[in-house]
């Protein structure tokens, strides 16, 4: 079986994702596909950091802004969508370029995991949704600690649906996240991917950046943004940072500085388990932002690193 080939851009928020894969696809006739689990939704560009047309640079960009707020979506539901738009984009003789921070979206991708319907259960997920009604997500947390540690490490101790579907996951099935996933692959790979993970040694500078981004939103209007999307569409806008941080302000619980330091943090702890996920990453392809004097010099040595790729060689 031929495969297609497929370049990845991963790494952590506020590492230069877009930008990069933006430019990618500019010089190698390319479109993105976006690998990240909250840009798919309609209703907040600002909070999820979706590209603005500016960004985009004519480049075409799949799998944003399209589900609505009141719709669950999962990694189930993200893997075929994502493939069918990988079909799309190689039959058309452009290059596809799977971009984003949510590695479990990118790696059920490349591994060709099918999601079988045995690893749910109804009534499990009921229990475990009563559970979180009457004691809070803290208890949950703290059994998913215990039964899988691996994936605790990487799901935020408030994401109440990830940590309730992890659960499920281990109680239906016996397995951990990693181990069920393991048994849904279906044979080989449809893809060869070149796999670059952008981060920063200096793991202040990555802050500084996310710090930085979290002022611009502000200054673009994040602050009306989860006021709407609070009110209209709560359940999922508490799932995304910038949104939740911003209840307690809107509450008058505490003020719009503490509430921005809270945005602020809640990323930084976020990107922190981002690097946690791309480092069990055996093949990625490390760009580190500050070895290279500006982004233009960045932006070279990854369009190398892919060319030789897509010609079949290793740099």
């Amino acid at each position: 079986m031929k495969k297609i080939p497929v370049v990845v851009v991963a790494g952590p928020t506020a590492s230069g994702k877009t930008h990069l894969a933006v430019s990618l696809c500019r010089a190698l006739a390319g479109e993105v596909i976006s690998a990240d689990s909250m840009q798919i939704y309609r209703g907040m560009p600002i909070a999820t950091a979706q590209p603005t047309p500016t960004e985009m640079q004519g480049v075409p960009h799949h799998l944003l802004n399209f589900q609505p707020l009141d719709r669950p979506f999962s990694v189930a539901d993200y893997v075929p969508l994502a493939a069918q738009a990988i079909a799309q984009i190689h039959a058309r003789g452009k290059l596809p370029v799977l971009a984003g921070g949510t590695g479990l979206y990118i790696r059920s991708l490349l591994q060709g995991i099918a999601f079988a319907p045995q690893n749910a259960n109804p009534q499990v997920r009921a229990e475990l949704e009563e559970t979180l009604r009457r004691e809070g997500v803290q208890p949950l947390y703290r059994e998913l600690l215990r039964v899988d540690p691996q994936a605790a490490a990487v799901i935020h101790p408030h994401n109440e649906k990830r940590v309730v579907r992890a659960l499920e996951i281990c109680r239906t099935t016996g397995q951990t996240m990693a181990e069920n996933a393991a048994a849904s692959r279906q044979g080989e790979s449809p893809y060869s991917a070149c796999f670059l993970c952008l981060s920063f040694r200096d793991r202040q500078k990555l802050y500084d950046r996310i710090n930085r981004r979290v002022e611009r939103m502000l200054a673009d209007g994040l602050d009306a943004e989860a006021r709407q999307v609070l009110a209209e569409c709560g359940p999922t806008a508490m799932q995304a940072i910038g949104c939740k941080e911003l209840l307690p302000y809107f509450r008058g619980a505490c003020s719009l500085p503490q509430a921005v330091e809270s945005i602020k943090r809640e990323t930084r702890r976020y990107a922190k388990r981002q690097l946690t996920w791309f480092r069990r990453e055996s093949d990625a392809r490390w760009l580190w932002v500050e070895d290279y004097p500006d982004t233009a010099a960045l932006e070279g040595e990854a369009l190398q690193i892919v060319t030789a790729f897509l010609k079949g060689t290793c740099l």
